[in-house]
């Protein structure tokens, strides 16, 4: 009486299949949620470009500064190069206060929809679904895993798309102040970025890891908590301890393996960009020597370069939460995709005013979820006629809250 797949062994399929991901892709599955408040997203991308444009205006200003400003020979004109630095500033600020605002409210606004969603689809589950699938990790779901979602979407995906803008801003701006030290840098670009890539996958696998060890500790400790009479009445405690010790320092041994990961990819990030700006300037300081250049172009290739070092920089830091947000998203997403077994059908008919029940089991077999060698109705048959009562007598185990089980349609 029930599915040749059930629920529960498509979820772990589905989870062998998820450490193959390499990707962001279920971040995807966000996008619904997101563009409620087209508004909002609308506010939040506008603030996001204002504030990388107006940082981007920043390094002409001063070129002009260095080139003409510090000659002593038009005290105005520094006067109009300061103040105009100081209105970008301000527009800076306002922009970045505005992104704040809309990201952080669509952070908090995203993932109380998809607490409600994920919510709503749990108990509209089969019961059978909850006998293969232990609570504490649907709860680790619905709780620590809308809380990492809610990190990346008010907080980290709006530095990364900044800090995208930036880079991609900082490195036109890097061509058109000097095309051939930016072609050099082109070349060292592939240096720093490959290697970010292959770590970064790595930081997401082991983050992933340590998001289903720690769904382990929540399962063990709510099966513990549901059935501590048991457990004390067999003085089963030190051996529940000793379980849940290992799942403890197993949760903190994969921690540790991310946090250890993520400090390599932090390093190997800042180390290599920033070697490379160093060797683009001492090229740059060349060709001021040599008159190629002026001193206030090379400063505006020196602040741009910086920009465009911090942005993959800060891209590395917050590359590491997206993807284990990605991860915390695919955990959702498969309890959402889990059909419950019992369904209403599509087009319901009204029962009538008066009804007259009859119920009749026919040679009724059923093997609960969790226990599919072990019969709990073998060959059952009774029948029930309209107002007969019918008393259902037999030691503990015989079936008898099967039978309502099956009449309240539950398998």
């Amino acid at each position: 009486m029930s599915d040749s797949v059930h629920p529960a062994e498509k979820l772990e399929e589905q989870a062998r299949r998820r450490q193959k991901s390499k990707n962001v892709q279920p971040l995807k599955a966000l996008m619904p949620f997101i563009l409620q408040y087209p508004w909002r997203v609308f506010g939040a991308f506008v603030s996001l470009v204002l504030a990388a444009a107006s940082t981007l205006t920043l390094p002409v200003a001063v070129r002009y500064v260095i080139d003409n400003g510090f000659s002593g020979t038009d005290a105005a004109a520094v006067d109009i190069y300061f103040k105009a630095m100081m209105a970008v500033a301000v527009v800076i600020g306002i922009a970045s206060a505005s992104r704040f605002y809309f990201v952080s409210w669509l952070g908090e606004r995203v993932t109380s929809d998809l607490r409600l969603a994920v919510y709503t689809h749990i108990t509209k589950l089969s019961p059978s679904f909850f006998e293969v699938t232990k609570t504490g990790e649907v709860l680790s779901r619905l709780t620590a895993d809308t809380t990492l979602i809610k990190t990346v979407v008010g907080s980290s995906a709006s530095i990364a798309l900044r800090n995208i803008f930036m880079f991609i801003g900082a490195a036109v701006m890097l061509s058109i102040t000097s095309l051939s030290l930016s072609s050099l840098a082109v070349l060292i670009l592939p240096m720093i970025i490959v290697p970010m890539i292959l770590f970064g996958r790595m930081v997401r696998r082991l983050s992933r890891a340590s998001q289903d060890r720690i769904a382990d500790t929540s399962a063990m400790a709510s099966e513990t908590i549901q059935s501590i009479q048991v457990v004390q009445a067999f003085t089963h405690e030190e051996e529940d301890r000793r379980k849940f010790s290992e799942i403890v320092e197993n949760s903190f041994a994969t921690a540790k393996m991310r946090v250890m990961a993520r400090s390599l990819l932090t390093a190997l990030a800042f180390t290599l960009v920033f070697a490379g700006v160093v060797g683009i300037l001492w090229l740059g300081a060349q060709k001021v020597v040599m008159g190629d250049m002026t001193s206030g172009t090379l400063g505006q290739f020196i602040i741009y370069a910086i920009l465009c070092s911090t942005a993959i920089a800060a891209l590395s830091e917050v590359w590491g939460d997206i993807q284990l947000a990605a991860g915390a998203t695919e955990r959702l997403v498969e309890i959402l995709e889990v059909e419950p077994q019992i369904k209403a059908p599509q087009n319901p008919v009204n029962m009538p005013a008066r009804v007259n029940g009859h119920v009749d089991f026919k040679d009724v077999t059923f093997h609960y979820p969790t226990r599919p060698q072990i019969a709990a109705l073998d060959g059952f048959s009774f029948s029930v006629s309209p107002g007969e009562t019918v008393a259902l007598v037999g030691p503990s185990g015989a079936g008898k809250s099967t039978v309502f089980q099956l009449l309240m349609r539950f398998y």
